[in-house]
């Protein structure tokens, strides 16, 4: 196993487990076979697990596989705040003081804001005392870092980093979100302050993997070199010395020997021109399937109303290279969990974004669209029970 370093020194694991995707049996969670699959990549230098309160079960599962091999002070254990459903600083602590239960521990090493969206949520939380809670748990040692994780636009994410004083960030990134979310821009600008980066959904979810496009499969069937989809996108970010710890939603002993073997062969500078001319024969097959062809430059922006237009673009898109449930979800995730919501039905049609665009959008007419099949009922429905009980 490879290790980087936190900003305390730590040595972090270059793989870390990824718990949300524990196997279910029935309702539950298959608590004996997650065991396996954790116990083995913990034995093998995996010192960083991911969980957090709104994975149902999940924080109970971890905390009885660490208990169950006594083995909590070998790893770093991270979870998050769901700060969306809490209207009070004693609503944080009941909250925590749960998770400490639920994980059969009396500190975390790493306690994450959970999709923490824009400045405005940040100043709701402190006027709630939110900042001198983080003082206090770290000054206690119940926290050993604070952080936040992060779905949104690569200009707001750098103004979250500069909102406090941070231990560490948690972004989406992987080669298709390499110019959308907060991206390899917010990527480096973390990492110029000095902050740690996590990365999450390096396979987006398993789509770099199983859903794929059958043509972008078959080059993986050709390749002489025999590399895996998963190998390879983990490999790309590896490849990047601004990437702390790439965490892996593993649910088979395959993953994980899988993935072990790829974070010990990968360091920085690991990616070979072949691999790169691969992910961008991968990429180019991807694109095939998407509706707008916006490269998430951003040059649009900011539009006077506040819609996301690339981030629109990219949940539209990903609707049909990944599947309309994933592209919705994404869409709620990055346009109605803020104060300032930026939904694409926001539009005027001003047409101030279609002066700007180097790709010649029709962005008014593609924004239409992508509302009409973005904003669906459920999407209408959610958004304004966010705003009425201002859980952004």
């Amino acid at each position: 196993m490879q290790y980087r370093k936190d900003r305390k020194g730590n040595d972090i694991s270059v793989l870390g487990y990824g718990c949300m995707r524990f196997t279910k049996k029935g309702n539950s969670i298959d608590i004996d076979k997650a065991e396996k699959e954790v116990m083995a990549a913990i034995r093998s230098g995996v010192n960083y697990l991911d969980t957090a309160y709104v994975y149902p079960g999940n924080e109970v599962a971890v905390g009885e596989i660490l208990s169950r091999n006594e083995c909590r002070e070998e790893i770093y254990l991270a979870t998050k705040l769901p700060h969306y459903l809490i209207k009070s600083i004693d609503g944080v602590e009941k909250m925590f003081q749960e998770e400490l239960r639920r994980l059969k521990t009396d500190y975390i090493d790493y306690y994450l804001m959970h999709m923490l969206t824009d400045i405005p949520t940040w100043e709701k939380l402190k006027a709630l005392g939110m900042d001198k809670w983080i003082e206090e748990k770290l000054a206690s040692g119940q926290i050993r870092n604070i952080g936040f994780s992060y779905h949104g636009k690569s200009d707001m994410f750098k103004q979250l980093v500069d909102a406090y004083d941070w231990d560490f960030c948690q972004i989406q990134y992987n080669y298709i979100d390499e110019h959308s979310q907060a991206g390899v821009e917010g990527l480096r600008y973390a990492h110029e302050k000095g902050l740690p980066v996590i990365i999450m959904e390096p396979l987006r979810g398993g789509r770099l993997v199983n859903l794929l496009p059958e043509s972008a499969k078959e080059l993986f069937r050709e390749d002489e070199e025999q590399r895996t989809p998963a190998e390879l996108a983990l490999k790309w970010l590896y490849n990047q010395p601004e990437v702390t710890c790439v965490l892996s939603g593993m649910n088979s002993m395959e993953m994980v020997e899988q993935n072990l073997k790829t974070a010990s062969e990968s360091p920085v500078g690991c990616l070979t021109v072949s691999d790169r001319a691969l992910i961008e024969q991968v990429k180019a097959e991807i694109e095939k399937s998407v509706k707008v062809g916006c490269t998430g430059c951003g040059y649009c922006m900011p539009c006077p109303k506040g819609v996301d237009i690339p981030g629109t673009f990219r949940c539209y898109n990903a609707m049909y290279s990944e599947g309309k449930q994933s592209g919705r979800r994404d869409y709620l995730q990055c346009t109605a969990f803020r104060k300032d919501t930026s939904s694409a039905s926001q539009c005027v049609g001003c047409g101030k974004c279609e002066s700007h665009c180097p790709q010649h959008i029709e962005i008014r007419k593609e924004l239409k669209n992508a509302a009409g099949e973005l904003e669906n009922f459920r999407y209408k429905a959610m958004k304004t029970a966010i705003q009425v009980l201002k859980l952004w």
